[in-house]
Order: structure tokens, then sequence, then C-alpha cells
């Protein structure tokens, strides 16, 4: 019952065929006036099928000789399918048809048809008929777990009458509702599933709040210095938002209860600082950390960071990677166990098989949404620790995002986390000039690049290949160093990707950040992480192939310093909607909140953050965006079913099942 239509398609009515237009999809009936086979520059069945209002061609590409001769003239045929432009006119290719015997004639369908999400090996029509009897069984013993008043000012129906609806729509549904999504019946199902996803996270937040953790005070004398010196060392104040979100976090740290908080911010607004400074407070207590990146390149841009920062302060800060040699893994898996290594950074080898942690008590992961939900609770589950009393203690988790999340999905899809943002941009900051030029004018860019670097700047020219592809139209990373490098002979041309060498790539790197590289050529392996002050200029290859979120990251490499900085966007003509409206979102902000909010209005949540591989974000019927305005409802709901649990229960194993597990990561 709660496999749930993908969409509908009207086989009520016959549609004339003198009436058809291309992209309907209806039903027809006409007599066959000729089928012949032909060989232009395929073999196909051509059927020419009339009525008294015109005529419709039927093709088939597949086809038996049982087939071809049930098609022959005279015979009058029903068809069901889309209606394409053809070089004769109107045609259908492959549509489902029925041959009807003399006389015959055979009732239309009372009610639209559903289309269900399918796999290979299962049929339409096999589900269609599991359906059926599901709400011929199971409807009437089904229990409308909402309270009918909370429904009255949404007028909104009961459940039964709802799911009743949506898999058998009557004749005279307004498709194009449906179609949208916006019907009542579907946006009753919309709230009864957000509602189930939010009372799913509170539970987790609950569940969280019983488990005991480490509770590191600010208090003593060890945190208090730490934490006082490092600030003093960075040579500028925080700004309030880092205050605030730093005040947030030891707060959490000092209750006893396992934190669970979201950090969120924009490119460059100061979370790592945030993160180390939470850090401090663990190491002073004498536990460890592990800080887990997504990628090798955003790994170890922290752990030169966190090196810069804390071993001058006696700390010892590791790195574990996939890419580490056996004998340096080994070392460092031995310090990492007998607690040595202090802090730990790296990507997800800091979950791996045989890798046990003395005191873990602070995780933090950054760009969480990258990572599978697995892995992630993998990594939670190395941190456990036995208390005083034999009781369990669960690490702390710190979860930061430079991909801001609109609040109506950070309402859904992390209710059972606490959030902080940062929104400011430290003092000095310029907004970034964003344009957008067709690859034509390429020439014109080089000179800019030109003019750039004989002023003292340096510049990222990023392509999103590392090498050329017969696939696909996209410019590659190294002929386009090879091109540029001839181009400008005067310029010292790195180049940087993700198959390279860990070491190769912390040379160009470190070459690129003291000025000895100029221009960097890179894929979209610098997307984040990567803090070059001096870099003014950034030139993003074919634009209108990457996401608004990709392109606004790769535009945060620039302007980290005080110097006026620009992004240029080149595009391939001709570009599709979709392309254009994520170039003019680019060039209307430097937002990321504002981005973030286009994106997901653009692409959904789910690719947006990456949360179909979680499981909980697997929405059937709601939509987040669309069903923005359901959230304050959804919360009002939830409070109230805190005190009825055996209701929060039946509708979180109605829409979600065993999938609530992994809301906690």
């Amino acid at each position: 019952m709660f496999l749930l239509p993908q969409r509908y398609e009207d086989r009520t009515r016959l549609a004339p065929l003198g009436s058809l237009r291309a992209g309907q999809r209806v039903v027809v009936e006409g007599e066959i006036a000729l089928a012949d086979v032909t060989y232009r520059r395929r073999r196909s069945l051509l059927v020419r099928l009339t009525d008294n209002t015109g005529q419709l061609t039927l093709r088939f590409f597949h086809f038996s000789r049982a087939q071809q001769d049930a098609l022959a003239t005279g015979v009058r045929v029903r068809c069901f399918g889309e209606v394409r432009p053809g070089p004769l006119g109107p045609e259908m290719v492959h549509p489902e048809y029925r041959v009807l015997a003399a006389g015959q004639t055979l009732p239309l369908d009372e009610r639209l048809t559903a289309v269900y999400p399918t796999v290979e090996g299962l049929t339409q029509f096999r589900l269609r008929d599991l359906t059926s009897q599901a709400l011929d069984r199971l409807l009437p013993a089904i229990v409308d777990e909402l309270p009918p008043t909370a429904l009255q000012g949404l007028h909104l129906p009961g459940l039964v009458d709802a799911l009743r609806f949506v898999h058998r729509p009557p004749v005279g549904a307004d498709l194009h509702l449906l179609s949208s999504g916006m019907h009542p019946c579907q946006r009753r199902l919309a709230l009864e599933e957000l509602l189930a996803q939010h009372l799913s996270l509170r539970q987790i937040r609950e569940q969280a709040r019983q488990d005991a953790a480490v509770t590191l005070l600010m208090t003593s004398d060890r945190a208090r210095q730490l934490r006082q010196d490092f600030l003093a060392s960075l040579g500028f104040e925080l700004t309030r938002g880092q205050q605030s979100a730093l005040a947030d976090i030891d707060t959490d740290l000092a209750s006893g209860s396992p934190m669970l908080r979201l950090v969120q911010g924009d490119v460059g607004c100061g979370k790592t600082v945030v993160a180390a400074a939470s850090a401090l407070l663990a190491v002073a207590h004498g536990y460890q950390v592990a800080i887990m990146a997504p990628t090798e390149l955003l790994a170890e841009q922290h752990r030169e960071s966190f090196r810069r920062w804390f071993e001058p302060r006696g700390i010892t800060v590791a790195w574990l990677s996939g890419s580490l040699g056996a004998k340096a893994r080994a070392q460092t898996y031995a310090a990492i166990e007998d607690g040595t290594a202090q802090v730990i950074v790296g990507t997800h080898a800091l979950f791996q098989e045989g890798l046990s942690y003395r005191s873990l008590a602070l995780v933090i992961v950054d760009e969480q949404h990258r990572f599978g939900v697995h892995q992630r609770l993998r990594l939670m589950d190395k941190g456990t620790n036995e208390g005083a009393s034999g009781q369990p203690l669960k690490p702390h988790q710190l979860v930061m995002t430079a991909t801001p999340i609109p609040r109506t999905l950070a309402m859904t899809l992390y209710a059972d986390l606490d959030s902080s943002v940062i929104r400011e941009l430290p003092p000095g900051r310029q907004p970034v000039a964003t344009v957008a030029l067709p690859d034509q004018r390429r020439p014109e860019v080089v000179e800019r690049v030109q003019v750039a670097l004989r002023g003292g700047a340096r510049v990222y020219w990023v392509c999103p290949l590392i090498e050329e592809s017969e696939h696909l139209e996209s410019e590659a990373a190294e002929p386009t160093a090879a091109a540029l490098a001839e181009a400008l002979p005067d310029v010292r041309v790195g180049l940087i990707h993700g198959r390279m060498p860990t070491a190769d790539k912390e040379k160009v790197m470190k070459a690129f950040a003291q000025g000895k590289v100029q221009l960097l050529v890179a894929t979209t392996v610098i997307e984040v992480g990567v803090d070059v002050p001096a870099a003014t200029l950034m030139i993003i290859e074919n634009a209108e192939r990457l996401g608004l979120s990709q392109l606004h990251q790769l535009r945060g490499r620039v302007g980290r310093g005080r110097d006026s900085s620009t992004c240029v966007l080149l595009y391939r003509s001709p570009l599709a909607p979709m392309a254009r409206a994520r170039l003019d979102v680019l060039r209307g902000t430097n937002d990321g909140f504002e981005v973030a909010q286009r994106d997901l209005e653009l692409r959904g949540p789910g690719e947006v953050l990456g949360t179909r591989q979680t499981g909980l974000a697997q929405l059937r019927v709601a939509d987040l965006v669309r069903d923005a305005d359901l959230m304050p409802l959804v919360q009002e709901l939830a409070s109230q079913l805190e005190e009825r649990p055996s209701v929060a229960a039946e509708l979180m194993q109605r829409w979600i099942g065993t999938g609530g597990r992994y809301g906690e990561v």
C-alpha cells in the first residue's frame, strides 16, 4: 500500500488520431491501412493506423514473424504509447497494443493507471495486481494515527481515502495536480512521511541523551592555557559566529552526554579554527581526537594546519590514509593504540579493521555528507571507552560542512543534530566577482591570466577531466597544462589531480602556496580545503557540467586574502536551461546560504547533500522543497506524539522500517 506510484497514465478515453500531439501518452484505436517491413538505416516494421479523423504510424524495431502476421491490413488495433513526431507524421514506437476481433469492443479503464517504481523481472501488471490485493484486503484495517483536527486547516483527507485515491485515481482526477505532487491526497501522505522522518530523528536524539560521554570542562588550567595560547597565536580575533559556535561546543562537551553538533558556514568562514579550538579541550584532558575528511587532499590540508597549530604546543598530530606504506601504517597504528598520537587526521582509513584507539573522545567529520552511513558508524564505534562505573562512553561528534544547508532541509534531515551557523567571513575578505564566458573567448581569458600573473597574482585553472576522453566533450587538465605552458612560456605552470601520488601533490601545492608555481592547473580535487590567500583568479572550464555547490566551493578557493578576486566560468554553448540557471545564480550572489537554497530548488535534497546513500532520506512521496510549508505542522505533531510513543513507533515502522538507525550519522 505504501509503494506509491511514480506517475499516472490516462487510459480512460480514446483519442482521435487527428487530434494527436507530440508528447502525449494516449489510447488510440484504428484500422490498419498498411503494414510493411523497411530497411532504412535499420530493419523495422511500419504499421499505418487510420480512423475517420487522421492517421498514425506504429514503428517496431524488434518484432517476430507472428507479430508481423497479426498486424495485417484490415485488422483493428487498440494501442497505448507516447506520440512522437516522425517523417510521415505522428508515430508511436513500440506501443502496447491489442488486436481486436471482428466487431469486438473493449471497455476503457475506469480510473487513471498508476505507474510504479519497479525492477527488472517485476512487471507493472504484476505490481498493479499486488497493490490491488493489498488495498482490497488491508485498507479497511488501516489505522489513521493523525488526529482529524490536525488536518482541518489544510483541508486534507484521512489516510484511507488518501491511499485509495493515489493508487486508484478516478476518471476526471486532475492529472496535472497529481503529476506535480500537490494533490491533497498526496500532501496528506507527504505530511505523514515527513512526520515519521522527524520522529525518527527525535528518537535518535533522545537515545543519545541517555548515553554517557567524557565530560570535558574548560575549567582546568591546562585547557584554559591551551585555548588562550592558540587563539592568541592566530593573529586575528574570532568572528561573532565563530565565538558563538565555540561556546555551543564547549557547553556540549561539558554536559556528560555525547555531543551531536553540526557547524555549517560558508566557504572560508573559519570552521577549521573552531574545530581546532574544540580539539584542544579534549587533548587537555588526556583524550584523543580523530579528524576525518572525504578526500586525501582535504585531509592533507587539515594535517598541515593542525601540525602548524599544535606541534609547537607539544601535541602529536598523526596522519593516516590509504596511501601510507605498510611500515608507516604499522607505526601509526601503534602510536594510536598506545595513545602517543593525540590528534589523528586522515580519510576513511581512520576506521579500518584492526585499528584501536586508546582514548578517543572527540570525532570531527568534515564535509560529512560525502561519507557513507556505514563508514561514519564504524568510526563512532572506534571511540567507545569504558567509564569509571564500567558504562561505555560514546565519543562526542562534531560535524562540519561548507555546504550551507537550507533551513527546511536541516529541520528534516538534521533534527537529531544541534546546529551552529557561522555566517560572517573574517574581516577584510572581499566578495569574488564572477563572470560567465563562452569557451570561444578562451584566448581573451589567457591574456587576462597573463596580465594578472605579471601583477604578482596566482591563478587556478580548473578542468573537469584529467585526460582527454572520446566520450565526453570536456577540457582535460593534462593537455590544458601543456597548452598553457606553451602559451605562457615565462610562467611556471603546475598540475595537480587525484591520481598523483600524495608526495607529488604536496610538492605542487607547496610550490603554489610559496609562489614557485604561479599558475596551477587542477581537477576539482581542489574543491575544498586548499587555502592559498595569494590566489586571486579562478578559471573553471566546462562550468556548465558542474553542480552549483561544487562551483561555489571552487570559487571559494580565491578571495581568501585582502586583494580583490575574480572567478571566470567558461562554458560550452549552447547552454541547457538548468546549466544557465546555475551560472546565473553564481553571477548573482556570493552568499553560500542563498546558493544552497537555489541548489536545493534546482536539484532536490538528495542530490545536494548526497543523502541518497543513507536510507533515512529516501522520501517516497514528500519533497523537501515543495512541501516545506508542512514542516511547522510536522514539528507541532511530533511534539504532541511525544506522549503517545506507540503511535510514533507505528508511524516510523510504516514509513521507515529499520532505516531510522542510520539517522545519527
